[in-house]
C-alpha cells in the first residue's frame, strides 16, 4: 500500500511543477489598488484592447463604476458599450465555438485571472511577446510558449526578437517607450487584479481587527482561566 502511494505522489510531480507555473522568473507588477486613477486607466485599456475576446462575466458595470470612483452616467456614456445597461456584467458577443476555432481555444474569461495566475504573470506575459514566424499569428510568449493569442498591444510596445539564448530584445517600431509601456500594462493588470477580488483592500482592513480581537479575547480567557483555577493550584 505504501508502495502504490509513494508510485502515485511521484508522478504527480511533474504536474504539480506544472501547475506552480513559468519557469522564468517574473518581474513585480507593484500593483497598489487603493490608486483608483490607474484603475480607471487599466479599466479603458481592458474596453479598448480586451474586451472583444476576453470577458469579466462576474463583475458588473455599475459595481465597476461605485468601486472606481465613477459616476453611473458618466460611466454609461464613456465606458460601456452601446445597448448594455449598468447592471449587466461585463460581456462580449464573441460566439465560443468560432473563437475556439480561430484561436485553437476560446479565449478565457479573466474576471478571475490575476487570482489564479498572478498578478506578476499577466504583467510578465504582457510584456514578453517576440517575433516568431513559425506561429500562426507570428509572436510567441516567453511566459506561455506556444501561445494562440496575437499580441494585441502589439501597436503600443513594437516588436521584440529573441536570440539564439533565449534572449529577448528591445521593443522597436511602438507608439510608446519601454517605461511608457511598463506603465500601461501595469495599470492594466491592477484592474484585472482589481477584479479577481474586489473588496481585497476592505479584506485586508478588515483582517487587522479581527487579529487585535483575537488577541484581546486570548488574554481575557487567559485571565479567566488563570481566576478560575487559581483555589485548585
Amino acid at each position: 500500500m505504501m508502495k502504490k502511494l509513494l508510485i502515485t505522489i511521484l508522478a504527480l510531480v511533474p504536474l504539480m511543477a506544472s501547475a506552480a507555473g513559468p519557469s522564468m522568473a517574473l518581474d513585480k507588477a507593484n500593483n497598489d489598488l487603493s490608486d483608483k486613477e490607474s484603475l480607471k486607466r487599466g479599466f479603458e485599456s481592458y474596453l479598448n484592447y480586451c474586451l472583444g475576446c476576453h470577458q469579466l462575466q462576474y463583475q458588473r458595470y455599475n459595481r465597476t463604476f461605485a468601486d472606481l470612483g465613477i459616476d453611473e452616467k458618466e460611466g454609461v456614456e464613456k465606458w460601456m458599450p452601446t445597448g448594455e445597461k449598468p447592471g449587466d456584467h461585463i460581456t462580449n458577443t464573441m460566439p465560443a465555438k468560432e473563437a475556439a476555432a480561430w484561436f485553437g481555444t476560446a479565449p478565457p474569461d479573466l474576471t478571475l485571472e490575476a487570482r489564479f495566475r498572478s498578478p506578476d504573470y499577466i504583467y510578465t506575459y504582457l510584456r514578453t511577446f517576440y517575433e516568431d514566424s513559425n506561429r500562426p499569428f507570428g509572436v510567441n510568449n516567453k511566459v506561455f510558449k506556444d501561445v494562440g493569442m496575437p499580441h494585441v498591444l502589439q501597436d503600443l510596445q513594437g516588436v521584440r526578437t529573441i536570440d539564439e539564448h533565449g534572449e529577448l530584445s528591445s521593443a522597436k517600431g511602438g507608439s510608446m517607450t519601454a517605461e511608457e509601456y511598463d506603465a500601461f500594462v501595469r495599470d492594466l493588470v491592477n484592474f484585472l487584479e482589481y477584479v479577481g477580488e474586489p473588496n481585497k483592500l476592505e479584506r485586508e482592513a478588515l483582517g487587522y481587527w479581527v487579529i487585535g480581537f483575537l488577541l484581546i479575547l486570548f488574554i481575557l480567557s487567559y485571565l479567566l482561566k488563570k481566576e478560575y483555577w487559581r483555589d485548585v493550584h
